[in-house]
């Protein structure tokens, strides 16, 4: 105790004022209540905090009416692009010519091929044994060398009606001439008055005679001639026409060997080895490989957009290749219309007939155009309606909307390049104006 108190004495001695501090004297002093309080108090600061800076996305997420998974859509953006408005269609691979081989006339079928066989231009197919028209042939044949020899025996016998008639006239050509010496004869007796006035006149009258004899026979000669060809020209018709009829026969007898028309693979066979047909029904087709088309099953709702020479673009075999619409059918069936393709350049291979392929008629293009991808949200929004996203809000936008393709749909109104929307179905959304995209 002394020595406390000494040292109190010298502390208070040190103070220029005389006034003793008490500062060194003093110890705070934690009550077990305080140190409760302090996580609370720290913990309640983090909160106001965080409730500060989320205020901006909590204000967001409260204005929304429903929410959705983003993982579940589907999403877009809107961009500035050449529009391509196409329609797909489905088709099957045929051949561009695959001609059918018909029976010319009733009879046997014996075949000379199965199907599947490669044959060229000309190779025979079938035979059809047909002995009616084997025995009409033979007897048309014998019925034009019949009339050849008629035409062979007119020709002569109209020579020799011919001789005869210039013979004629040659006998009244003489008679002439000697009727007109005795004339001359006659005229110089009549000047010496050697003959008669009636042996005179009968000289005259020989040759007058003589003259009209010779007139008749060269135009009797000349109508027989004519007379004679007449009938020789008939002859020739109807053997002309015979043979008419037996270049026919011969025709059709030849066409009951069947060739195949261009070079390809037989296809169908219509009927079976020695089966009876009757006349034009099919025996078989054969298919030219070397030309195949696309035959393509259009709805009927794009029929006025459909023009012959439209590019289209043909996918199978996960490849695409370039083709032409080479024909468009007038008429529709079952809510369809057909047409044409044809392969620009040279034909792909690994093609095979009735293969179904896929294809995309190119029916307009527009370069520097407003679009957006399709999807589900043109049919359920009716085109008018669509969701563009903000950050984590998706709200509903009215927009106009021009001509569609099957990945492509024109904007007109309502959206901007940049922008980023829902193209899922939005029914899902059942008219909400703001959605809460969830991850």
């Amino acid at each position: 105790m002394p020595e406390r108190a000494t040292v109190d004495r010298l502390d208070v001695a040190r103070e220029p004022d005389g006034i003793r501090d008490t500062a060194a004297q003093d110890t705070v002093i934690e009550t077990s209540r305080g140190k409760k309080l302090r996580p609370y108090l720290i913990g309640a600061a983090a909160v106001i905090a965080i409730a500060i800076a989320t205020v901006p996305a909590m204000t967001r997420w409260m204005g929304t009416d429903r929410s959705a998974i983003r993982a579940q859509l589907r999403f877009a953006t809107v961009a500035h692009q050449t529009f391509v408005r196409d329609v797909a269609a489905q088709g099957v691979v045929v051949a561009a010519i695959s001609p059918t081989v018909y029976a010319a006339t009733a009879g046997t079928v014996t075949l000379h091929v199965n199907a599947g066989d490669s044959v060229k231009a000309g190779d025979r197919i079938a035979t059809i044994d047909s002995p009616e028209l084997a025995n009409e042939l033979d007897r048309e044949r014998a019925t034009l060398d019949s009339l050849e020899s008629n035409l062979q025996r007119q020709t002569i016998d109209n020579k020799m009606r011919l001789l005869e008639g210039r013979q004629n006239v040659d006998l009244a050509r003489v008679e002439l001439t000697a009727a007109e010496r005795e004339l001359r004869r006659a005229e110089q007796s009549w000047e010496h008055q050697v003959i008669s006035l009636q042996d005179y006149e009968k000289a005259r009258d020989d040759v007058e005679r003589s003259r009209i004899e010779l007139t008749h026979a060269e135009q009797e000669t000349a109508l027989n001639e004519e007379m004679l060809n007449f009938e020789l020209q008939r002859l020739r018709l109807e053997r002309d026409r015979q043979r008419l009829a037996v270049s026919n026969l011969e025709r059709r007898f030849e066409e009951l060997n069947l060739l195949a028309p261009v070079d390809g693979i037989v296809g169908t066979l219509a009927v079976e080895r020695r089966q009876v047909v009757a006349a034009n029904a099919p025996i078989a087709t054969v298919v030219d490989l070397s030309a195949l088309e696309i035959e393509l099953s259009i709805s009927d709702s794009y029929a006025d957009d459909l023009v012959v020479g439209a590019d289209v673009s043909i996918k199978f075999g996960g490849t695409e290749h370039a083709g032409t619409l080479v024909s468009v059918s007038p008429e529709v069936e079952n809510s369809t219309v057909s047409g044409r393709v044809r392969f620009n350049g040279e034909q792909p291979a690994g093609l095979r007939q009735n293969q179904r392929v896929s294809a995309r008629i190119i029916l307009e293009a527009k370069p520097d155009t407003l679009v957006v991808d399709s999807g589900p949200f043109y049919d359920s929004g009716a085109g008018r309606l669509i969701y563009r996203v903000d950050g984590d809000v998706a709200e509903r936008v009215s927009i106009v909307t021009g001509s569609r393709s099957v990945s492509q749909v024109e904007i007109l109104q309502g959206l901007e390049a940049g922008d980023e929307v829902i193209i899922s179905e939005i029914d899902r959304f059942r008219g909400a104006e703001r959605v809460l995209l969830r991850d």
